[in-house]
């Protein structure tokens, strides 16, 4: 990239359009030609009387036109970076909009997505902005939990499976980072499941294990409720009461096996202290699906330079939220605004630590040049104008998610006995639900002391003793 006080390249790496770039050259030429003729284009006035006011009256729209052909410039170049290496977003909830305008009906004729209106994302909008890989949100709400989670969360895994179904030459679900790669080969989008809250695997570590083999490849620990084993942002608000003081017992389980099985840590949504518990516990990176910086805004949902530190040492990610109440803490924002996080994050955290996860289609408001999906050459055009080198830029495109991806594929160990133990009966909502197991069971997880007992009152009633 050209210092600041270089000249402007009008070499064939960054082009301008070529209008201003004949308008950049005449200007640069002044206003006589080498034959020393006045320019044609050039008033008389200008070349005869008045050559000082000339300089001046010139100067201005020249470095106007710099300053558009330098935008230019940094616009081709992310483009030239993104051919390469195509964005990896971290969280999208298209399916969750496909759920509520169609019901999940995607043979529907406006369900179509070469065409689908009102929504931030659509097949086109993906190719404008160069998404390469995709982790799709398989999200039901808080209100399903104890209830109808798992099948709400199901059925949105679905959703996914029959995007890539229904739409072979642009999306094809992967569930590792080799899928990722190979599907940049062949110009798809690699598309994964990231099940949104941890109240969708219904407290069952079975459960969990299910959603893996169907394609889950990450579980962000909560939403905006507490789980029964993991405690939500709101804790920090004030508006919810903690309740396992980051994790309990049953969800270190929970993080154990996801390490196991390889399926990646998402800390969006969840408390300060889980997060620095997960982050303590979990002997893989973990991520931010889409979060952004405390520091720039103090919305609980955002992470702390404390936690940003703690990113650092373990080699975890952050994927930035375009969300404007997390951007800005207001209604407004700018696509300036979001770099300054992904700058902050990259100060504190490193380089290594940025992603993008802009939670497009599960936001009512967007920063001003970030309206879509097609708008990402835009935000890494202005991370270049920012000095950030090609290596970063292709890091937190697409090669730092990568890197966590492989470290947790590396962590993993099928050959490991899996967590068994379930979680008590009395952490349990048990008005929807059966109790099977549990009674027959519970002598399994009794203390020592608590069968003593129960044995020296049996045999006290069969005067043994």
């Amino acid at each position: 990239m050209p210092s600041e006080a270089s000249e402007p390249d009008l070499g064939r790496d960054r082009q301008v359009q070529p209008h201003l770039r004949h308008q950049l050259l005449l200007a640069l030429a002044g206003p006589h030609t080498q034959a020393g003729q006045a320019r044609p284009d050039v008033p008389e006035q200008c070349s005869k009387q008045a050559p000082g006011r000339c300089v001046m009256g010139t100067s201005w729209w020249l470095w106007a036109l710099v300053a558009v052909c330098t935008g230019d410039q940094f616009r081709d170049e992310a483009e030239r970076i993104m051919r390469g290496t195509p964005v990896i977003d971290g969280h999208n909830d298209l399916p969750w909009r496909l759920l509520t305008m169609f019901n999940n009906q995607l043979q529907t004729e406006r369900a179509n997505l070469t065409s689908l209106a009102n929504t931030h994302t659509n097949i086109p909008k993906l190719r404008a902005g160069f998404v390469g890989g995709q982790f799709w949100s398989a999200y039901t709400p808080c209100d399903t939990q104890n209830k109808d989670a798992v099948k709400r969360t199901l059925e949105q895994i679905d959703v996914i499976q029959r995007m890539c179904q229904m739409y072979p030459e642009t999306f094809v679900c992967v569930t590792n980072s080799a899928g990722i790669r190979q599907a940049f080969r062949e110009g798809r989008v690699a598309s994964l499941v990231g099940v949104e809250g941890g109240h969708s695997i219904d407290s069952s570590l079975g459960v969990l294990r299910t959603l893996y083999r169907l394609g889950m490849r990450y579980l962000t620990l909560t939403h905006s409720c507490n789980t029964p084993w993991a405690d939500n942002w709101l804790v920090d608000t004030g508006e919810d009461k903690a309740e396992s003081q980051g994790l309990s017992r049953f969800g270190q389980s929970v993080v154990k096996e996801m390490n196991r099985l390889g399926v990646i840590i998402d800390l969006a949504h969840v408390s300060v202290a889980t997060m620095k518990a997960a982050l303590r516990l979990s002997t893989a990176p973990v991520i931010f699906s889409h979060s952004s910086a405390y520091s720039l805004c103090q919305h609980r949902r955002n992470v702390p330079d404390d936690v940003l530190r703690l990113v650092n040492q373990t080699g975890s990610l952050v994927m930035v939220n375009f969300y404007n109440d997390y951007v800005s803490c207001r209604q407004e924002a700018t696509l300036s605004q979001v770099a300054d996080h992904l700058d902050h994050i990259k100060k504190v955290a490193g380089a290594g630590a940025v992603g993008f996860g802009g939670d497009f289609d599960g936001v009512s408001r967007l920063p001003v040049g970030l309206e879509d999906v097609s708008k990402y050459p835009d935000l890494v055009a202005e991370l270049l104008r920012r000095r950030w080198t090609e290596a970063e830029v292709r890091g937190a495109l697409a090669n730092n998610l990568l890197r966590v991806f492989e470290a947790v594929e590396q962590v993993s160990d099928h050959t490991q006995s899996p967590e068994e133990e379930p979680i008590p009966a009395d952490q349990l909502q048990a008005s929807c639900r059966t109790m099977y197991g549990y009674s027959e069971a519970a002598s399994l997880h009794r203390q020592p002391g608590a069968l003593l007992a129960s044995l020296t009152t049996v045999l006290l009633g069969l005067g043994l003793l």
